[in-house]
This record gives C-alpha cells, sequence and structure tokens, in this order.
C-alpha cells in the first residue's frame, strides 16, 4: 500500500510521517529528496547556476534560503524550479518505494494535489493544523510570520486539501494526540500490522 501524506507547512507532515514508522511503514520524504537533488544533483545544480547564478554559494552548492527566497517572490521562478525537481522527486521515490515493494509506505508529498498526483497513491492522507498554529510553528523555525504568511499563500489551502483527501489527522494539539490519530489511521488502513 502506498499513502501519498500532505499538508501545509507547519502542519507537521514530517511529525505524521515519523508516526508512522513506529507502525510499520516505511516513509519516502520528498522534501529530503529535494535537499539531496539541490546539494548531490549536478544537472540540478547547473540548471540553477545557469538561471540564477546568485543562489549558489562560494563552493558552488545552493543557497537553499537564497533560492526559497527567490522563488516565494516571483511565482514564474517557482514554477520553473518546480518543472525543473518535480519530475526528479517523483521518479527519486517511485524508485525508493521499488527497492521494497511488498512495503507499506507513506510518501510524504507537501504539494501533493497542486501537481495532481493523487492517482499515484492508494489513498490520500492530510496532516492540517489552524493557520495561527501553522505560523507559530514557522515563528519558532525562525521564519517571521509575514514570510510565514507569504509562503503559506503559495500552497493550496489546507481546506482545500482537506476536501480532497481521503484521510484527515487534525495536528492542533500534543504530539500524543497525533500519535493516537496516526494508530488508529494506521490500524484501519493495515490492519495485518504485527506492530498494532
Amino acid at each position: 500500500m502506498i499513502i501519498g501524506l500532505t499538508g501545509g507547512m507547519g502542519c507537521g507532515k514530517s511529525t505524521a510521517a515519523r508516526l508512522f514508522l513506529q507502525f510499520g511503514w516505511l516513509v519516502a520524504d520528498c522534501d529530503q529528496i529535494v535537499r539531496h537533488l539541490l546539494d548531490s544533483n549536478t544537472d540540478v545544480r547547473d540548471a540553477i547556476r545557469r538561471r540564477h547564478p546568485g543562489v549558489l554559494n562560494p563552493d558552488a552548492s545552493v543557497n537553499r534560503p537564497a533560492l526559497a527566497a527567490l522563488v516565494f517572490d516571483n511565482d514564474s521562478e517557482r514554477l520553473w524550479l518546480e518543472a525543473l525537481l518535480h519530475p526528479l522527486v517523483r521518479q527519486r521515490w517511485r524508485a525508493l518505494v521499488n527497492t521494497s515493494p511488498n512495503a507499506d509506505w507513506i510518501v510524504e508529498v507537501p504539494l501533493l494535489f497542486e501537481g495532481n498526483l493523487q492517482k499515484e497513491f492508494d489513498f490520500t492522507v492530510t496532516v492540517a493544523a489552524s493557520s495561527a498554529t501553522q505560523i507559530a510553528r514557522l515563528e519558532k523555525r525562525g521564519v517571521p510570520p509575514a514570510l510565514a504568511r507569504q509562503r503559506i499563500s503559495k500552497q493550496l489551502p489546507i481546506s482545500a486539501k482537506i476536501e480532497l483527501s481521503d484521510h484527515v489527522l487534525t495536528n492542533d494539539g500534543s504530539r500524543a494526540a497525533l500519535l493516537a490519530q496516526v494508530e488508529h489511521l494506521s490500524s484501519q488502513l493495515k490492519p495485518r500490522s504485527p506492530f498494532l
């Protein structure tokens, strides 16, 4: 079984994905794949260097905060970067899933619905949180509230993701509350799990 896990910035997708590990799921993290591509894929770095030489560090690595600031400020540049990265990300998570085809997988995809990828998965799950919670969590990570609002606005609203999802995990409370929801959903989706 392959589950597509999504949600907005600061909603707790990565926390939920880590909790699924406790119930026997394997996890492919698309944000982690993007970081690896930016750090290690010479074709990606060369394409970025040609288009935006100012976002490279002196050692020719990609300055991710500078790149993020640039693309969140300019929709056409954001779409260009997504067109560059997303096919490679999809190829990589599919390859990961194929390494253990009989396992049950959580694929954490921030832009799952924005990329119209729901047909890639057996089920979709949205991790949802209130706007206030999102802003507070992002602020704890050092993102100023105005910038957090700007970046959240570039994604599909949580209400739309909830509407499109097969299942929803609400994450405005404690980690324990989220864990209980993950355990319940895992038992529904994967009742044969020896971990339950």
